[in-house]
């Protein structure tokens, strides 16, 4: 089914077919009758020209303004995946799965039907694809996106569309304006308002990575702000994540008042204060965490319940959780690099002055006395932060100047 809808008659409902009656035996057909079943084709003919307008001009129509956010095709994402226990229906598992991507993010349908929609996956997947798996680049902004023409370079340099996918969460009533050339056109998701240090980030968080989801081909899941710009062309990222055998997910434990002194004991006895872990927003991660993250019915409640600023759940949820649930599937670190040497609640921001050559160099490892040290795979690694912020919209201009030559987009 595609944007618009399709009507189905069910012929076991009461109203599914008209009943027949035979003629009554030695009786003429009355004159006035015969006009009836004309009467009835007209109406008929004509309900369904008028219905079939309607469906055009409501979606179904093929030149769609991007304005009108046409409605997602809802078939795809809400009919209820068939069983892929049982062996006769393998065939219509496989090729539920396999349908192409919607070409537009948006839809109509409520957080309750997206989270259940992007809950399935198929149980049976026969060997890996051929192509390689997307990363799916998950915005997080209150409104524009002032750095987009340096990530469209990113996006439109060597590597292709093919290796990764873009959603974007704005503050809801803001639309995005980008041509069909851009990686952005039409890649707006359905939004709720967020605030600052409330469940609302989080739960918006959730909400791109279930709209990530429901493409099948998307195998890693970073969530950025509009702050944020690539420290590396896309084939170097790609590989970077999709090679990787780890989740980038920070988790540390704070004994001090800003860690373990917003544990609340509310989490208990599903958390306990020595399980309690901090750690970075920008996470980054495989197809399997974000299916538990999207589906988690017994931690995610019982946070947006009780952690109330000062504890800020957009810190403490997933370190917490997945330190518990999964401890060897995350890798203890984050890949965005940001700057907290200034203090206070907020890191550094830059702006067009702070964008120079020797700072650029320095974030994309290119000085060698400086270069960071991490572990990849379990091996000693230099190349650690794929990601950098916050950048200031001015930055811009020095950014684009110096991509090419320093970070090599």
């Amino acid at each position: 089914m595609q944007a618009g809808g399709a009507v189905v008659v069910d012929s076991s409902s009461k109203d599914g077919q008209a009943p027949t009656r035979a003629p009554a035996p030695g009786r003429s057909f009355p004159v006035k009758l015969a006009v009836r079943p004309q009467l009835l084709f007209a109406v008929l003919a004509t309900g369904f020209l008028a219905a079939a307008l309607l469906l055009f001009v409501l979606g179904g129509g093929a030149a769609v303004p991007y304005y009108r956010l046409p409605a997602l095709a809802v078939h795809d994402v809400l009919l209820a995946a068939p069983c892929a226990e049982e062996k006769e229906e393998d065939q219509v598992v496989e090729s539920w799965w396999a349908r192409p991507p919607a070409r537009s993010a948006w839809h109509n349908m409520s957080d309750e039907e997206l989270l259940w929609a992007a809950s399935f996956e198929p149980r049976r997947r026969r060997g890996r694809p051929s192509a390689p798996g997307k990363v799916a680049f998950m915005f997080l902004t209150r409104g524009p996106l002032p750095l987009a023409p340096l990530w469209e370079r990113f996006f439109n340099g060597t590597g292709g569309r093919g290796l990764f996918s873009v959603y974007v969460h704005t503050t809801p009533g803001y639309r995005l304006d980008f041509p069909p050339s851009s990686p952005f056109h039409r890649r707006q998701v359905p939004s709720k308002a967020t605030r600052w240090g409330e469940t609302s980030v989080v739960d918006a968080e959730r909400r791109l990575v279930a709209n990530a989801l429901l493409d099948l081909s998307n195998e890693r899941f970073v969530l950025l702000s509009e702050s944020c710009i690539p420290l590396h062309p896309l084939p170097a990222v790609h590989a970077y994540l999709t090679r990787s055998r780890h989740s980038f997910v920070g988790a540390f434990d704070d004994p001090g008042p800003h860690g373990r002194g917003r544990y609340r004991t509310g989490l208990a006895p599903d958390v306990s204060v020595s399980q309690w872990r901090k750690g970075a927003q920008w996470f980054e991660m495989e197809r399997r965490l974000a299916l538990f993250v999207v589906a988690d019915g017994r931690y995610y409640p019982r946070f947006q319940e009780v952690c109330r600023p000062p504890c800020y759940m957009d810190e403490h949820y997933l370190p917490t959780v997945l330190t518990i649930e999964t401890p060897r599937s995350i890798a203890n670190r984050s890949v965005t690099w940001v700057d907290w040497s200034r203090g206070g609640s907020h890191p550094a921001m830059f702006g067009a002055d702070d964008v120079s050559k020797d700072f650029m160099e320095r974030l994309a490892g290119k000085k060698e006395k400086e270069k960071e040290r991490c572990m990849y795979n379990g091996q000693p690694a230099v190349v650690c932060s794929l990601f950098a912020r916050k950048f200031a919209p001015g930055a811009l201009q020095p950014l684009l100047q110096l991509s090419t030559r320093i970070l090599g987009y």
